[in-house]
């Protein structure tokens, strides 16, 4: 039987719940984020993207282009409760789901309601978050995970959009190869080198040929063009890490001053891994100098990385291996990984995960 897979996607999630539950912001143009000098865009409303505002974008540069913006602060505990709500429709319609992120998921609907098409199911699905959200979403409809993806972003926002088996070739030739699940700016750059801007050039090229470019990647790309994508909706994600970072408001160039904020982030990370009961034995440093160039370093311990007194002098260890003298620090990460138990807590939202290129795609 040929899989029905939909993908939902919320319209400018955390924006949309805000202009909700403040009626004094709809049909202004608003973003969700950090009202400071390295502020980043969590989310715009569809009426600050109309100036070309859009996630990732610094604060800075957002309130240029928008004179007029209103900025809200983040309430992450409240976007997470509404996002299981909208997790609960779901389960009205099936029990497989995979969730992407805090605010999209894909659902196989290939054994739901049979005697109903998946376009009704996902109008059903849209309908219920209208009605007792009062949000909207976009909704992707396919036999496979890639193009399901693809589709929920074709007619956004509040959106529905089916490729079926018959249309995918012509569908995925015509396709900016930007839009395609994996690809981001570093690799795009590169396939435009190549020659490569759609889907059909995509096609066009050998499986030797990508993977001589783009290692495992490649087996991807050219899966993709063609359609294919095999892999199932998985119910279950399991925390494969747990982390944090900081970003400073003035850059760090003293010792001292750097060894405090580290003390910190090490002590913000062991709330994160004793809220979600993670235990890990890798430890990774990440630093962002001035520059935006960026070094991790890592290291694995015997013990069970679970507390402060094992998880501080590892990371003034890591941190001792990078050189700081010449090139102020921007930015400090650090997260704990590999797990000693593979059968960790599952939970339904892990964070936002982007696929902007293909090592996000194989890492997260």
């Amino acid at each position: 039987m040929e899989r029905r897979i939909i993908h939902i996607d919320m319209d400018a999630f955390f924006a949309s719940i805000e202009q909700r539950d403040n009626p004094e912001l709809r049909g202004k143009p608003i973003i969700v984020g950090f009202d400071g000098p390295r502020g980043v865009v969590s989310t715009a409303s569809y009426e600050a993207r109309k100036y070309g505002v859009h996630s990732a974008m610094s604060v800075v540069k957002a309130k240029k282009l928008c004179p007029d913006l209103t900025i809200v602060a983040t309430n992450h505990a409240h976007y997470k409760e509404v996002s299981m709500q909208v997790y609960d429709i779901f389960c009205a319609f099936t029990d497989k789901i995979e969730p992407l992120s805090i605010d999209e998921a894909f659902l196989d609907v290939t054994e739901s309601e049979t005697d109903r098409s998946p376009e009704d199911i996902a109008m059903a699905i849209k309908d219920r978050i209208r009605n007792e959200l009062c949000l909207t979403a976009s909704a992707g409809i396919s036999y496979n995970k890639f193009l399901a993806k693809i589709a929920s972003d074709y007619n956004k926002p509040d959106g529905i959009f089916s490729v079926s088996a018959e249309e995918a070739l012509d569908f995925l030739a015509e396709l900016p190869i930007e839009k395609f699940w994996g690809v981001g700016p570093k690799t795009a750059s590169m396939m435009h080198k190549m020659g490569i801007f759609n889907g059909l050039q995509l096609r066009q090229c050998t499986m030797n040929h990508l993977t001589d470019v783009f290692g495992k990647a490649g087996e991807m790309y050219y899966n993709f063009a063609r359609g294919i994508d095999d892999r199932p909706v998985e119910p279950v994600r399991i925390r494969k890490s747990v982390g944090c970072e900081q970003t400073f408001l003035t850059d760090l160039n003293r010792k001292s001053a750097i060894y405090i904020e580290l003390y910190h982030i090490v002590l913000e990370l062991m709330e994160r891994l004793n809220k979600s009961k993670f235990c890990g034995h890798t430890l990774t440093l990440k630093v962002k100098f001035h520059d935006f160039v960026q070094v991790t370093r890592s290291i694995t311990s015997i013990k069970p990385l679970d507390s402060k007194d094992t998880i501080l002098p590892l990371a003034k260890t890591l941190m001792e291996q990078v050189d700081y003298s010449s090139k102020p620090v921007r930015l400090i990460g650090l997260s704990v990984s590999n797990p000693h138990n593979e059968r960790q807590r599952p939970e339904w939202v892990e964070g936002t995960l982007k696929f902007k290129d293909w090592e996000d795609f194989t890492t997260k």
